[in-house]
């Protein structure tokens, strides 16, 4: 693994105008998928003119038909790079990525000097240091600007980016970030993004584990596991977690988180990665990927997020249903 690149700006950029330019710009998307498509739809609704790509070449032509006279659709990463001043990649992982903008027929074979390539998917930073630095010597850019927020926050334009890449380009692409979310913090060079997105889906892994292992206690107890959320909304327990997923998602028993399990456990991998690089101890993260990973083949490919609070409820045989339940155990201390 390459040394992690560090430093360079640092804070968070708030919405204004200081960057915006209001001329539409060619932009090219490639993933259409659950967050793919909503982004790539606000560009075109803000005036840009987009060239699409999907490897479901019908989802493709669907969406370009949807948006209209605003979008193109494309067969191949290197059509949509020669018509594109800026490529949108929202992609599985770093591999991925890395062969749409190097591989047979990529971006590098069509992209225009100056151009940049703006990735939003959650990838391994080393691999995007790599990939930028290939794109460099072709004379384009790359910036990492991976998200938070979910599918809601890309169908609501309320998407956070974590952002990596010189202030530059940052900076041209800024305009984008805006039309697409509702904060940009500029971590520092390029991988910074990428670095900061395992950080944040590492730590919401644990504390949703660690949350649903409470709850199960606490039910076990006699408590109401509704009336303990509730409780911890208002108190030092609680958590984006606890905001957005027991109540809508477990209570509800849909389980329908549209962020895969196998997404999280991919981006645990490599935090735990950037720990082994940086000598940095994560006895915690170790632990919660084990967890992890026992859920995962438990609930099997294609599971939402949300089914590992179901594999906690079965390791113990309590389902976190609203309403107190009998008191569990031996009473004894």
């Amino acid at each position: 693994m390459a040394e992690l690149r560090r430093g360079g700006f640092s804070g968070m950029l708030r919405p204004g105008t200081a960057f915006r330019r209001e001329a539409s710009m060619d932009i090219g998307f490639v993933g259409l998928g659950v967050m793919g498509a909503p982004m790539a739809t606000h560009l075109a609704q803000a005036g840009h003119r987009l060239t699409l790509l999907d490897a479901n070449a019908s989802v493709t032509r669907s969406l370009a038909e949807r948006l209209g006279h605003a979008a193109v659709a494309a067969t191949t990463p290197r059509e949509v790079a020669a018509r594109s001043e800026v490529v949108i990649t929202m992609l599985p992982n770093g591999q991925v990525v890395q062969q749409v903008a190097l591989g047979q027929d990529g971006l590098v074979e069509g992209l225009r000097r100056g151009a940049i390539l703006l990735d939003t998917s959650s990838c391994e930073p080393w691999l995007t240091e790599q990939t930028g630095e290939a794109l460099g010597k072709r004379g384009a850019a790359m910036v990492d600007a991976p998200v938070s927020g979910a599918a809601w926050g890309a169908q609501e334009a309320k998407l956070v980016f974590m952002v990596g890449g010189a202030d530059d380009d940052v900076a041209r692409i800024r305009p984008l970030l805006d039309v697409m979310g509702r904060a940009v913090f500029h971590l520092g060079g390029l991988g910074c993004g990428h670095a900061m997105k395992c950080i944040n889906n590492c730590i919401t892994a644990v504390t949703l584990a660690n949350t649903a292992e409470g709850l199960v206690a606490g039910k076990r107890y006699g408590l109401d596991p509704k009336v303990m959320v509730d409780v911890l909304n208002e108190s030092t327990g609680g958590s984006w977690i606890t905001q957005t997923h027991f109540h809508q998602r477990v209570f509800s028993r849909s389980f329908d988180d549209p962020f895969k399990l196998e997404l999280m456990l991919k981006d645990m991998g490599i935090a735990l990665d950037l720990a082994r690089e940086t000598a940095t101890p994560a006895p915690l993260w170790g632990l919660g990927q084990q967890l992890w990973r026992m859920a995962d083949h438990a609930a099997g490919p294609g599971a939402s997020v949300s089914e590992l609070v179901r594999w906690v409820e079965r390791q113990s045989g309590t389902e976190l249903t609203p309403g107190p339940a009998p008191r569990q155990g031996s009473g004894s201390h």
